[in-house]
């Protein structure tokens, strides 16, 4: 028996881990399965564990007030030390980008544990957007055995960088967890939640929070909601709004009072599911969504100067806009008018999987690291 040690510590970060974990769990002789949270999301994080009915064996309570990523980084790694420690683990799994997932495996690294890179080989090809994250999955790959891509583009840029071996395409685990949330939630009608919005319209549903868009391209993707706001009063526009103030300030000044936005609370995991399920089409800076939204036939409308998932760009199921207000304006106002443009979008094929990833990862440990 080996035994796998799970470190993770956001909400997308465990709604894509999830399924993996519960695939390796239907495998008790062969492997003892650890979980181990950095809470680096606190109540996100759970929200999606308990909808899933995963139970860490470790908390590590990472997050401070005011904590910076030098607090991140050096807290973490002592008290993953700890568990490494305790544990023994025979394989480490981290997954995507974050301090969690870096610090993850260069604990694993210090103690000579091989690492397992689920959602590898994603490139913006600029280190300071996304921030800190573009480094971070870099760094990861240098520490890491087993590298899991989602596409044969992202295995492409590790063959660049010169990791050959045991690279897999396996597609990515979120569509695994979509499948999964749809089917649990098909029951549940989560419009009670939201009782003035009429969901007979049109609904952009729009998401933004990086760091690299706070101050002025923030102010750019609000005034140009405001304007498609005031031009099609038939709409609805949905904006679950980041807790950070950042966000929270230009998003209440310049959208607060107009009557068919609406201002939400940052959702948990099923009812976001549900209003993507609900939505004409979504407007982003998240990278979850822009793999997540094709499957449900959403075009994505990506508010970043740069993304590292540019398969979906290629397929045809999102498009890279910036955060110019003008260009977002006008791309908006294409989806909205233009049917055939909207037709071409949503039935667009999702390049990033179809579901089994967690099954495909699990055969394949299983064969190389349980026949060694």
């Amino acid at each position: 028996m080996k035994k796998i040690l799970f470190i993770f510590g956001t909400r997308p970060e465990a709604i894509k881990l999830v399924p993996l974990i519960n695939e390796f769990n239907k495998y008790p002789k062969h492997f003892d399965v650890k979980v181990c949270i950095t809470s680096q999301h606190k109540e996100m994080l759970w929200q999606v564990l308990d909808f899933f009915g995963t139970k860490p064996d470790y908390n590590l309570e990472l997050m401070k007030p005011n904590q910076n990523l030098f607090d991140i980084t050096s807290n973490g790694l002592k008290k993953i030390e700890e568990v490494m420690y305790i544990e023994s683990p025979d394989l480490v799994i981290v997954q995507g980008d974050t301090t969690s997932t870096f610090i993850g495996a260069l604990a694993s690294f210090y103690l000579k544990i091989p690492v397992a890179h689920i959602e590898a080989g994603l490139r913006s090809f600029n280190k300071y957007s996304p921030f800190p994250e573009e480094i971070n999955r870099k760094m990861v790959s240098s520490l890491t055995e087993f590298h899991f891509p989602p596409t044969k583009l992202s295995a492409e840029f590790l063959f660049q960088e010169g990791f050959r071996e045991n690279v897999f395409v396996v597609g990515n685990t979120v569509i695994d967890a979509l499948f999964l949330t749809i089917e649990k939630i098909k029951k549940i009608n989560y419009s009670d939640k939201f009782p003035n919005i009429d969901f007979n319209r049109r609904t952009i549903l729009v998401t933004g929070h990086r760091r690299e868009s706070f101050g002025k391209p923030f102010e750019n993707i609000c005034n140009a909601l405001a304007k498609i706001a005031e031009e099609y009063k038939d709409i609805n526009i949905i904006y679950p709004v980041h807790l950070n103030p950042n966000v929270q300030k230009p998003v209440n000044s310049i959208l607060g009072k107009i009557p068919n936005v609406f201002l939400i609370e940052p959702q948990n995991y099923t009812e976001f599911i549900w209003l993507m399920d609900k939505s004409y089409l979504i407007l982003t800076d998240s990278g979850g969504i822009q793999e997540e939204a094709p499957s449900l036939g959403k075009p994505v409308l990506v508010m970043r100067e740069v993304t590292e998932r540019t398969e979906g760009i290629d397929a045809g199921t999102a498009k890279l806009l910036g955060t110019e207000k003008e260009n977002i304006i006008k791309n908006l106002k294409l989806l909205l008018d233009d049917e055939s443009e909207y037709s071409k979008m949503s039935n667009a094929v999702n390049p990033y999987g179809d579901g089994k990833t967690s099954e495909k990862i699990v055969e394949i440990i299983k064969n190389k690291f349980l026949n060694e």
